[in-house]
């Protein structure tokens, strides 16, 4: 039952985070640029997710100097800077195409564990990222003939790939060093809006924000929706089933935002090399995670 309760939980953060783009548009639309819309999610998440863990657990804002750099490494590499280049993707983009580029990220993942903690790459690995290359250049339409996407969006989605890959690495290493998940995702969201907030003139920000009560509710909705609520579901769900497994179910995200993409801004996607693309990615993304028993 816990199991079942677990991957529920994942599957509901993953199709959340896809929910991410239609909360970009509206900002977009209001005026805001990615670095003010990154500015706007994290630091409402950071606080309200500071007061879950005041309520939750005091004890878990307690951290050890020399390993700030772990907190540094995944809040303005990881979330800062990774959110500026997905926003600014979908921007440049599609809904559909900014998804599928951050979802080479499990490849990275594989070559930067490969260099900073020796894990052996093998045939299965190889075939993911080349799987996930060649999906991505299906879906951006390189391949088949109709490019629906820029070469600084595919830039800027691929930079959101790397940027979120290296948040398992400087995770791994926090987690090696006895933090728990919640302390880190506190502290990653700390700087990530310390980082968002220097980055770019918040005015517009407030303006925006504090139009009236409908556009303050908003702007709470949209950081419980695509920062507060994901990530405590998706921290939930890792105690009961394996990373690589909960992985897998997040892959929901990029097919909503493909939906949401479809659906709500009439956002085409090729036939048949962008399906196809979409798939070969989600197909690497398994690859990956799952164990060939021998």
């Amino acid at each position: 039952m816990k199991k079942k309760l677990a991957v529920l939980s994942v599957l509901l953060a993953g199709t959340l985070w896809g929910c991410i783009g239609f909360f970009v548009r509206q900002y977009n639309a209001a005026g805001l640029d990615s670095m003010q819309t990154a500015a706007l999610r994290i630091t409402i998440a950071v606080v309200l997710f500071a007061v879950f863990v005041l309520i939750y657990k005091p004890k878990l804002f307690q951290i050890r100097l020399k390993d700030i750099w772990c907190f540094l490494g995944t809040g303005i590499v990881s979330v800062g800077i990774f959110t500026f280049c997905y926003f600014k993707s979908i921007e440049l983009s599609s809904l559909s195409v900014a998804a599928v580029l951050l979802y080479t990220a499990p490849a990275f993942v594989m070559i930067f564990s490969l260099i900073f903690f020796k894990e052996k790459m093998t045939v299965m690995k190889g075939v993911s990222v080349v799987l996930a290359v060649l999906g991505c250049a299906m879906t951006t339409g390189v391949i088949g003939g109709d490019v629906n996407v820029t070469l600084a969006g595919f830039l800027f989605g691929l930079g959101s790939g790397v940027c979120y890959a290296l948040y398992s690495i400087f995770s791994r290493f926090a987690l090696n060093r006895g933090y728990e998940p919640f302390t880190i995702t506190l502290y990653t969201f700390f700087f990530a809006a310390v980082f968002s907030i220097v980055a770019c003139d918040v005015r517009p920000v407030i303006r925006v924000m504090t139009q009236d009560i409908g556009s303050f509710g908003f702007a709470i909705l949209f950081a419980l929706v695509s920062c507060v609520l994901p990530y405590t579901f998706y921290t939930l769900g890792l105690k009961h089933i394996n990373s690589g497994t909960a992985s897998i179910i997040a892959t929901v995200e990029p097919v909503v935002a493909t939906i949401i993409g479809a659906w709500i801004f009439a956002e085409p996607i090729g036939v048949p090399f962008g399906y196809i693309g979409v798939g070969l990615v989600f197909l690497s993304v398994v690859l990956i995670n799952v164990k060939i028993p021998k």
